[in-house]
This record gives C-alpha cells, structure tokens and sequence, in this order.
C-alpha cells in the first residue's frame, strides 16, 4: 500500500534515492510544494505515481574523457550526459563544462529543463550534461582535443530524432562547433544533432541573445498583464556573461534603465543607467573573456563596487541571471525593503528557499527560470525547425517567434498561477508543464 503522498514524506524518498544531492533536493522540493496538493485533486496522476516517476531520470550516463594538452601530458575527466525525460519529444538540453561540474548541479538543471521545455509548446524532452572540465586558461587546440575525446563517447547517445544537446556555461559557438565537427566525422552525417552552431555550420539568428532577450520580454509581458511597462523602469541586473549582457541589452532597447552589472568580485553600478555604447564595449570585452569587470570600470570610468551584490542598490525590478542560489533572504529582504516590484530570473534557480518565500509574502511579481529564462531552447528548437526544412529565417523572423513563445509561456503561467490580485506565477508554471509532461506519461502506460 502507498504511503499518503506529502511533501514531507515525498522528500523523504527523493533524499534517500539521491544522496548527498543539495542542488536536485532543492530543485524538486521547490517543484513538489506547488505539484502535490495539485495531484491529490487529480487520482490518476497520484495512482500512477507520475511525480515519482518524473523525479527518476530515464537514464545517467558517465563516461571518461581522456585527451592530451598542449605539452602532451594525458588529462583525464569525466563526461556526463542526464537524459532525464522523453514524455513529449526528444530530449534537449545544455552541455556544461566546469571545474566542479557533478550529478546533484546536473540532475537539478535537467529536471527544470522537463518544465521549461514543456512550457514552450513544442515537443522537446529534457537532458543537460557536460564534463568537470575547466576551459579557463586552456589554449584553442586544448579545447579542440577536449571536445573531441568528449563527443568520440557521446555521440552514441544524441541524434536529431534521439537527444540534441545545445551550449550551455562554457560551452558556447566555439565549442558547438568542435563538437559538431567531431560528430560529423563518426557518424558521416550533417544534421541537426547539436543546436547553438554558427550560422555557417546551419545555426539560428539569435541563439546567442535568445536567453537574456527572452528574459527582458518575459517581464515585459508580466508588466503588461497589470497595466505596466518597462519604460523607464530601473533594473539590477547580476552577472556579465552571456544571459546578463543580452538582458541588459534587450532591457536598454524596451525603454528601461539597467544600473548593473556584476561578477565574481563585485557590483558595477552605474545610477544613471548603462548607455548602448557603454554596455557594447563590456559585451565585446566580457564575452571574448578578455578583461574583469572592475577594469573595464575603470577603463569607462564607472563606479564599481567590491565585494558587493547588486540587490541592496535601489531598484523597481531584479534580474537575476549570474548563477544558482545568488540571492538569498538577506538579498531578497533588501530587495522589497527597497520597493523592487518584480524579479525575473535569467539564471537557473538563482533564488535559495528562504528568498522565495520572502519574495512570495510580499507579492511581489516572481518569474521562475524554468519560465523566464526559456529563450534559450525556444530558439534552439527554432534551430532544429530550420536544420530540418532547410529554411533559414531572418533575424526579425526569429526575434518574433521568440516573442511569441515567451508570451505563450506567460500565458500559460496566467492560466494555473492566477489568483485573487496576485499571479502566482510559480505555481503557474509547475502546474501547466507538468500537466502536459504527465498526461503524455499516463498516455504511454507504466514505461
């Protein structure tokens, strides 16, 4: 006989299936405070124990890379891929490299990629994986090895039809396209088997924006529902890498002021508002990984703050796009106190648990990532529409169609999260994904 299903006894079982995994508990105890009183109403989802199922990957692959640097030592790492969910497509998902890269970090992202893929509407499962590989400081030709000895095991895994990883942390144009080159040397085909490629290799417009821009549209989106906009709206944006820079960006071109950037080390603050100008010469600078952020301040003679993060500076929104767990109750306390309305998430669950529910007792607007930051695959399925027909569309093409898919998402977040004068929005969307994701499981039987 099954227990009664609670969180308390849910987690229980998630926790003692998945060891010493922080990042994965967090990521479905989030999940399973919006989910479980939804499927106690619904006894065919409790029956069939599809949220137990959903949190039980379809499959881990681990594997070894090993490849030689450039003075001929042998280097070994080890390479993952989490195929976590195929309900309603083939599965998708960002590759990472990162020097502390392990299952519990992956395990959390592909279980957020089932509700985020599914949020867009189209038909994509869910995957992430990546190495404990550390690119900084490596030449070209070490990075070319690395990729090849990677992709000489994955390739048996991923395929159009099968698993289509894109870039992810680390993993971006330059990498893609040492990994595509390898898989097109195994396999002798030219297909659509990895997204996020150069438009010469048959990649989209925009798949490098697509996050941030998705970000910045989303909220614009969350503002229009109540009568608002983003003009003239002061924005704190965390982080300086790819996310953070094209939602600043896009949030600039919408009429509103970014007064932030951030990494690491500290806070660039600029009171007035980053300019075009200003915030193309640090895009140029940060995304060749050329120069911190506190030279280039100096250099645009702008104020910089060490040691700090961007959540005490007075703000009417909060764009978290940096990384996981950055912003936590004291954040978030000085975030309301300060008379911040809304928060977007650019990054993957960049709130800890006591920020959420700060933010959530004050009702201010709270975009989940797995509903704000859908841009990226929203264009990487793009990718995969156009590598298909062989039709490539323009950038206003692809920027539309981006737009559209963000406000569909918001729509869908309207649908479960709408409530008297608030908009949960993160309930609205746990809900609408896991209802798609889990109607196609019921449909498939015990499988």
């Amino acid at each position: 006989m099954q227990k009664a299903l609670n969180h308390s006894n849910f987690m229980d079982g998630v926790k003692r299936r998945n060891p010493g995994e922080p990042e994965f508990h967090q990521a479905v105890s989030e999940v399973a405070r919006d989910l479980i009183p939804f499927v106690k109403t619904r006894p065919e989802y409790e029956d069939a124990q599809i949220l137990e199922r959903l949190t039980e990957p379809d499959r881990i692959i681990s594997f070894r890379v090993a490849w030689q640097d450039d003075q001929c030592n042998t280097r070994v790492n080890r390479g993952f891929r989490v195929q976590f969910n195929d309900a309603i497509g083939p599965y998708k998902g960002g590759l990472r490299f990162h020097r502390d890269l392990n299952l519990s970090v992956l395990k959390f992202l592909g279980f957020e990629q089932i509700f985020k893929n599914s949020l867009t509407g189209l038909a994509l499962g869910a995957a992430k994986g990546g190495a404990n590989f550390n690119p900084r400081g490596k030449s070209d030709n070490e990075i070319m090895r690395f990729c090849q000895a990677f992709m000489i095991e994955l390739y048996r895994y991923i395929g159009p039809d099968i698993d289509i990883p894109a870039g992810d942390l680390n993993v971006g144009n330059r990498e893609i396209a040492f990994l595509f080159g390898q898989y097109k040397r195994l396999t002798h085909r030219f297909n659509g088997a990895l997204t996020g490629k150069s438009l010469s290799l048959g990649g989209s417009h925009l798949r490098p924006e697509a996050t941030g821009y998705g970000c910045a549209y989303f909220m614009k989106h969350m503002l229009n529902h109540r009568n608002d906009s983003l003009d003239g709206k002061t924005c704190a944006v965390s982080g300086a890498g790819n996310v953070a820079l094209h939602c600043a960006e896009k949030l600039i071109d919408l009429g509103a002021r970014v007064v932030s950037l951030s990494d690491s080390n500290g806070t660039l603050y600029v009171k007035n508002g980053l300019d075009r100008e200003s915030l193309d010469l640090i895009k140029a600078a940060k995304l060749n990984r050329k120069k911190p952020l506190s030279a280039l301040a100096d250099e645009l003679k702008l104020q910089y703050q060490a040691g700090q993060k961007p959540w005490a500076l007075p703000c009417d929104l909060a764009f978290p796009c940096a990384t996981e767990n950055e912003l936590d109750g004291q954040d978030a306390k000085a975030l309301v106190d300060n008379g911040c309305q809304a928060i977007a998430e650019g990054a993957n669950m960049p709130l800890t648990a006591d920020a959420q529910e700060i933010i959530e007792q004050a009702r201010l607007l709270y975009a989940p990532g797995k509903a704000a930051n859908a841009g990226g695959v929203a264009v990487s399925s793009l990718e995969m529409s156009q590598n298909t027909t062989g039709l490539y569309w323009s950038v206003e093409e692809v920027e539309h169609r981006l737009e559209a898919i963000m406000e569909h998402i918001h729509l869908e977040c309207l649908c479960q999260g709408d409530g008297k004068n608030y908009v949960d929005y993160a309930r609205g969307a746990n809900i609408a994904a896991f209802i798609k994701v889990a109607d196609a499981m019921l449909a498939y039987g015990v499988v």
